[in-house]
Protein backbone atom coordinates (compact mmCIF):
# COMPACT_ATOMS: atom_id res chain seq x y z
CA UNK A 1 0.00 0.00 0.00
CA UNK A 2 1.14 3.58 -1.06
CA UNK A 3 0.51 5.85 1.18
CA UNK A 4 0.65 9.69 0.86
CA UNK A 5 0.10 12.64 3.31
CA UNK A 6 -2.44 15.04 1.74
CA UNK A 7 -1.95 19.21 1.93
CA UNK A 8 -4.43 20.78 4.30
CA UNK A 9 -3.22 24.43 3.52
CA UNK A 10 -2.78 26.25 6.36
CA UNK A 11 -2.68 22.74 8.86
CA UNK A 12 -0.46 20.07 7.29
CA UNK A 13 2.62 22.74 7.05
CA UNK A 14 6.45 21.72 7.00
CA UNK A 15 6.99 21.21 10.72
CA UNK A 16 3.50 18.72 10.57
CA UNK A 17 4.85 17.02 8.27
CA UNK A 18 8.17 16.49 9.92
CA UNK A 19 6.27 15.33 13.17
CA UNK A 20 4.20 12.78 11.24
CA UNK A 21 6.83 11.23 8.88
CA UNK A 22 8.91 10.83 11.76
CA UNK A 23 6.92 8.42 13.25
CA UNK A 24 5.10 7.02 10.12
CA UNK A 25 6.11 5.25 6.93
CA UNK A 26 4.52 7.91 4.53
CA UNK A 27 5.62 7.42 0.79
CA UNK A 28 4.57 11.03 -0.44
CA UNK A 29 3.83 14.18 0.60
CA UNK A 30 2.12 16.99 -1.02
CA UNK A 31 3.06 20.61 0.00
CA UNK A 32 0.61 23.55 1.11
CA UNK A 33 -0.56 25.03 -2.36
CA UNK A 34 1.91 28.04 -3.57
CA UNK A 35 -1.09 30.65 -4.79
CA UNK A 36 -0.23 31.29 -8.47
CA UNK A 37 -1.78 34.37 -10.25
CA UNK A 38 0.00 36.17 -12.96
CA UNK A 39 3.58 35.84 -11.88
CA UNK A 40 6.65 33.58 -11.33
CA UNK A 41 7.03 33.72 -7.76
CA UNK A 42 10.34 34.36 -5.78
CA UNK A 43 12.08 31.22 -4.59
CA UNK A 44 11.70 32.68 -1.14
CA UNK A 45 8.08 32.08 -1.37
CA UNK A 46 9.02 28.18 -2.14
CA UNK A 47 10.77 28.13 0.75
CA UNK A 48 8.61 28.99 2.79
CA UNK A 49 5.89 27.10 2.02
CA UNK A 50 8.01 23.56 1.52
CA UNK A 51 11.65 24.69 3.28
CA UNK A 52 12.18 20.95 2.59
CA UNK A 53 13.42 22.31 -0.67
CA UNK A 54 16.51 22.65 1.26
CA UNK A 55 17.47 19.36 2.40
CA UNK A 56 17.13 17.66 -1.08
CA UNK A 57 12.99 17.56 -1.10
CA UNK A 58 12.52 15.29 1.61
CA UNK A 59 11.76 15.53 5.16
CA UNK A 60 14.32 14.66 8.18
CA UNK A 61 12.77 11.28 7.94
CA UNK A 62 13.67 11.09 4.01
CA UNK A 63 9.82 11.05 3.20
CA UNK A 64 9.74 12.97 -0.48
CA UNK A 65 7.63 16.03 -0.26
CA UNK A 66 6.49 17.19 -3.78
CA UNK A 67 5.65 21.23 -4.17
CA UNK A 68 1.90 21.65 -4.78
CA UNK A 69 0.32 24.90 -7.40
CA UNK A 70 -2.66 26.26 -7.37
CA UNK A 71 -3.79 28.68 -9.81
CA UNK A 72 -5.68 29.07 -13.45
CA UNK A 73 -3.43 30.77 -16.16
CA UNK A 74 -1.49 27.81 -17.91
CA UNK A 75 1.95 29.59 -18.75
CA UNK A 76 2.27 31.25 -15.39
CA UNK A 77 1.38 27.82 -13.91
CA UNK A 78 4.34 26.32 -16.27
CA UNK A 79 6.53 29.34 -15.44
CA UNK A 80 6.07 28.61 -11.63
CA UNK A 81 5.91 24.63 -12.15
CA UNK A 82 9.78 25.14 -14.25
CA UNK A 83 10.59 27.07 -10.76
CA UNK A 84 9.90 24.69 -8.21
CA UNK A 85 11.66 21.64 -9.83
CA UNK A 86 14.70 24.04 -10.44
CA UNK A 87 14.79 24.62 -6.43
CA UNK A 88 14.49 21.05 -6.27
CA UNK A 89 10.64 19.80 -5.92
CA UNK A 90 11.00 16.11 -6.83
CA UNK A 91 7.91 16.98 -8.98
CA UNK A 92 5.12 18.93 -9.24
CA UNK A 93 1.48 18.44 -7.85
CA UNK A 94 -1.61 20.69 -9.57
CA UNK A 95 -4.48 21.63 -7.34
CA UNK A 96 -8.38 21.31 -8.61
CA UNK A 97 -9.48 20.20 -5.72
CA UNK A 98 -9.39 22.92 -2.98
CA UNK A 99 -13.10 24.05 -1.62
CA UNK A 100 -12.29 27.12 0.16
CA UNK A 101 -14.76 29.64 -1.13
CA UNK A 102 -12.04 32.80 -1.37
CA UNK A 103 -9.94 30.27 -3.37
CA UNK A 104 -13.19 29.25 -6.05
CA UNK A 105 -13.84 33.38 -6.33
CA UNK A 106 -10.90 33.82 -7.59
CA UNK A 107 -11.24 31.32 -10.25
CA UNK A 108 -9.36 28.83 -8.03
CA UNK A 109 -8.78 25.05 -6.58
CA UNK A 110 -12.52 23.13 -7.23
CA UNK A 111 -13.99 26.01 -9.58
CA UNK A 112 -11.93 24.41 -12.72
CA UNK A 113 -13.92 21.20 -12.41
CA UNK A 114 -16.49 23.14 -14.47
CA UNK A 115 -14.19 23.67 -17.54
CA UNK A 116 -12.44 20.07 -17.90
CA UNK A 117 -10.57 22.31 -20.94
CA UNK A 118 -9.29 24.62 -18.56
CA UNK A 119 -7.80 21.68 -16.87
CA UNK A 120 -6.53 20.20 -19.47
CA UNK A 121 -4.53 23.32 -20.59
CA UNK A 122 -3.37 23.56 -17.61
CA UNK A 123 -1.44 20.49 -16.70
CA UNK A 124 -0.69 20.14 -20.48
CA UNK A 125 1.47 23.35 -20.10
CA UNK A 126 3.08 22.36 -16.68
CA UNK A 127 3.84 18.78 -18.16
CA UNK A 128 5.47 20.45 -21.65
CA UNK A 129 8.17 22.44 -18.87
CA UNK A 130 8.63 19.66 -16.19
CA UNK A 131 11.87 17.69 -17.27
CA UNK A 132 10.08 14.20 -18.12
CA UNK A 133 11.84 12.16 -15.67
CA UNK A 134 10.29 13.89 -12.47
CA UNK A 135 6.50 13.79 -12.09
CA UNK A 136 3.50 15.82 -12.27
CA UNK A 137 0.45 14.95 -10.56
CA UNK A 138 -2.84 16.45 -10.02
CA UNK A 139 -5.73 16.23 -7.49
CA UNK A 140 -9.38 16.43 -8.12
CA UNK A 141 -12.97 16.18 -6.74
CA UNK A 142 -15.39 14.73 -8.38
CA UNK A 143 -16.92 17.90 -9.47
CA UNK A 144 -18.22 21.24 -8.29
CA UNK A 145 -21.93 21.21 -7.72
CA UNK A 146 -22.30 17.22 -8.88
CA UNK A 147 -20.32 14.38 -10.38
CA UNK A 148 -21.82 14.83 -14.23
CA UNK A 149 -17.72 15.48 -14.91
CA UNK A 150 -15.95 13.37 -13.13
CA UNK A 151 -14.31 11.34 -15.88
CA UNK A 152 -14.21 14.24 -18.18
CA UNK A 153 -12.15 16.14 -15.93
CA UNK A 154 -9.83 12.63 -15.01
CA UNK A 155 -9.30 12.41 -18.58
CA UNK A 156 -8.30 16.44 -19.09
CA UNK A 157 -5.62 15.30 -16.48
CA UNK A 158 -4.44 12.31 -18.22
CA UNK A 159 -4.79 13.64 -21.45
CA UNK A 160 -2.58 16.98 -20.40
CA UNK A 161 0.42 13.76 -19.87
CA UNK A 162 -0.36 13.60 -15.82
CA UNK A 163 1.46 10.58 -14.85
CA UNK A 164 -0.36 10.33 -11.76
CA UNK A 165 -4.10 11.35 -10.49
CA UNK A 166 -5.11 11.70 -7.00
CA UNK A 167 -8.81 12.30 -6.36
CA UNK A 168 -10.87 12.98 -3.10
CA UNK A 169 -14.27 11.36 -3.59
CA UNK A 170 -16.67 14.31 -3.22
CA UNK A 171 -17.74 17.26 -5.11
CA UNK A 172 -16.65 20.59 -3.81
CA UNK A 173 -20.54 21.59 -2.34
CA UNK A 174 -20.31 18.17 -0.64
CA UNK A 175 -17.34 19.38 1.20
CA UNK A 176 -16.08 16.82 4.24
CA UNK A 177 -19.25 15.46 4.74
CA UNK A 178 -19.44 11.48 4.22
CA UNK A 179 -20.05 9.52 2.92
CA UNK A 180 -16.66 9.26 0.40
CA UNK A 181 -17.95 8.10 -2.74
CA UNK A 182 -14.80 5.74 -3.26
CA UNK A 183 -16.76 3.77 -6.25
CA UNK A 184 -16.51 6.76 -8.83
CA UNK A 185 -12.77 6.58 -7.76
CA UNK A 186 -13.11 2.91 -9.17
CA UNK A 187 -14.30 3.95 -12.79
CA UNK A 188 -11.89 6.75 -13.18
CA UNK A 189 -9.22 4.00 -12.12
CA UNK A 190 -10.65 1.50 -14.51
CA UNK A 191 -11.01 4.27 -17.08
CA UNK A 192 -6.95 5.77 -17.11
CA UNK A 193 -3.83 3.62 -17.54
CA UNK A 194 -2.08 6.18 -15.01
CA UNK A 195 -1.78 5.41 -11.11
CA UNK A 196 -5.16 6.68 -9.08
CA UNK A 197 -4.76 7.46 -5.61
CA UNK A 198 -8.14 7.59 -3.70
CA UNK A 199 -8.71 9.88 -1.10
CA UNK A 200 -11.62 11.20 1.64
CA UNK A 201 -12.95 9.13 4.90
CA UNK A 202 -9.76 7.15 5.70
CA UNK A 203 -9.74 7.21 9.78
CA UNK A 204 -8.05 3.60 10.73
CA UNK A 205 -7.32 0.46 9.27
CA UNK A 206 -10.69 -0.57 8.05
CA UNK A 207 -11.79 2.37 6.28
CA UNK A 208 -8.13 1.76 4.15
CA UNK A 209 -8.94 -1.44 3.58
CA UNK A 210 -12.80 -0.81 2.87
CA UNK A 211 -11.32 1.73 0.41
CA UNK A 212 -8.94 -0.10 -0.96
CA UNK A 213 -11.48 -2.68 -1.90
CA UNK A 214 -14.39 -0.23 -3.47
CA UNK A 215 -11.89 2.21 -5.20
CA UNK A 216 -10.10 -1.17 -6.48
CA UNK A 217 -6.79 1.31 -5.43
CA UNK A 218 -3.77 -0.15 -3.96
CA UNK A 219 -2.57 3.99 -3.52
CA UNK A 220 -4.63 6.12 -0.63
CA UNK A 221 -3.97 9.53 0.52
CA UNK A 222 -4.88 10.57 3.92
CA UNK A 223 -5.48 14.11 5.85
CA UNK A 224 -7.62 14.82 8.57
CA UNK A 225 -7.13 11.08 9.72
CA UNK A 226 -3.47 11.44 9.75
CA UNK A 227 -4.22 14.52 12.42
CA UNK A 228 -6.84 12.11 14.20
CA UNK A 229 -4.55 9.22 14.54
CA UNK A 230 -0.74 10.66 14.27
CA UNK A 231 0.17 6.86 13.72
CA UNK A 232 -2.25 6.26 10.66
CA UNK A 233 0.31 5.65 7.99
CA UNK A 234 1.49 2.75 9.84
CA UNK A 235 -2.18 1.31 10.64
CA UNK A 236 -3.23 1.53 7.63
CA UNK A 237 0.17 -0.32 6.34
CA UNK A 238 0.39 -2.91 9.12
CA UNK A 239 -2.57 -2.94 10.88
CA UNK A 240 -0.63 -2.25 14.02
CA UNK A 241 -2.45 -0.36 17.18
CA UNK A 242 -3.29 2.70 17.36
CA UNK A 243 -0.60 5.36 19.34
CA UNK A 244 -1.59 5.59 22.67
CA UNK A 245 -2.74 8.64 24.20
CA UNK A 246 0.81 9.08 26.37
CA UNK A 247 2.66 8.66 22.87
CA UNK A 248 0.66 11.34 21.42
CA UNK A 249 1.39 13.66 24.35
CA UNK A 250 4.74 12.97 24.07
CA UNK A 251 4.61 13.75 20.37
CA UNK A 252 2.59 16.84 21.09
CA UNK A 253 5.46 18.10 23.66
CA UNK A 254 8.26 17.62 20.69
CA UNK A 255 6.04 19.14 18.25
CA UNK A 256 5.77 22.50 20.58
CA UNK A 257 8.99 22.34 21.12
CA UNK A 258 9.58 22.69 17.91
CA UNK A 259 7.01 25.25 16.72
CA UNK A 260 8.35 27.81 19.81
CA UNK A 261 11.67 27.37 18.20
CA UNK A 262 10.17 28.43 15.16
CA UNK A 263 9.24 31.91 13.45
CA UNK A 264 5.73 30.70 13.55
CA UNK A 265 5.82 31.08 17.82
CA UNK A 266 2.94 33.34 18.01
CA UNK A 267 0.43 30.93 16.22
CA UNK A 268 1.09 28.15 18.09
CA UNK A 269 -2.17 28.63 20.74
CA UNK A 270 -4.10 28.35 17.59
CA UNK A 271 -2.48 25.47 16.24
CA UNK A 272 -2.19 23.71 18.53
CA UNK A 273 -5.96 23.90 19.73
CA UNK A 274 -6.40 22.84 16.10
CA UNK A 275 -4.78 19.78 16.08
CA UNK A 276 -6.66 18.94 19.57
CA UNK A 277 -9.61 19.81 17.34
CA UNK A 278 -8.58 16.85 15.15
CA UNK A 279 -7.66 14.72 17.83
CA UNK A 280 -10.57 14.54 19.79
CA UNK A 281 -12.40 12.50 16.92
CA UNK A 282 -9.95 9.72 18.14
CA UNK A 283 -9.22 9.98 21.75
CA UNK A 284 -11.44 10.60 24.84
CA UNK A 285 -8.62 11.95 26.80
CA UNK A 286 -8.01 14.75 24.27
CA UNK A 287 -11.85 15.88 24.71
CA UNK A 288 -10.93 16.28 28.52
CA UNK A 289 -7.86 17.90 27.68
CA UNK A 290 -9.06 20.49 25.91
CA UNK A 291 -11.28 21.63 27.63
CA UNK A 292 -9.10 22.36 30.41
CA UNK A 293 -7.13 24.29 28.22
CA UNK A 294 -9.04 25.48 25.69
CA UNK A 295 -9.61 29.32 27.15
CA UNK A 296 -5.92 30.02 27.23
CA UNK A 297 -4.81 32.45 24.78
CA UNK A 298 -1.25 32.58 25.95
CA UNK A 299 1.68 29.61 24.96
CA UNK A 300 2.89 28.95 28.36
CA UNK A 301 -0.16 27.61 30.07
CA UNK A 302 -0.91 25.49 27.11
CA UNK A 303 2.42 24.28 27.07
CA UNK A 304 2.54 23.74 30.71
CA UNK A 305 -0.62 21.10 30.65
CA UNK A 306 0.64 19.21 27.96
CA UNK A 307 4.06 18.77 29.89
CA UNK A 308 1.74 18.05 32.88
CA UNK A 309 -0.43 15.68 31.48
CA UNK A 310 2.63 14.08 29.58
CA UNK A 311 4.38 13.83 32.61
CA UNK A 312 1.67 12.37 34.86
CA UNK A 313 1.40 9.26 32.13
CA UNK A 314 5.54 8.69 31.98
Amino acid sequence: MHVTLAPMQGVLDHLMRETLTAVNDYDLCISEFVRVVDQLLPAKVYYRLCPELKQGGKTRAGTPVRVQLLGQHPEWMAENALRAVELGSPGVDLNFGCPAPTVNKSQGGAVLLKTPETVHAIVRAVRDVVPAHLPVSAKIRLGFEDKSLHMENADAVYQGGANELAVHARTKVEAYRPPAHWEYVDAIRRALPIPVTANGEIWNHADALRCREVSGCDRLMVGRGALSLPNLADVMKQGCGHMSWAEVLRLMVRYSEQDLAGDKADYYPSRIKQWFSYLKREYVEADELFLSLRTYKETDPIRHALLQAAEKLG
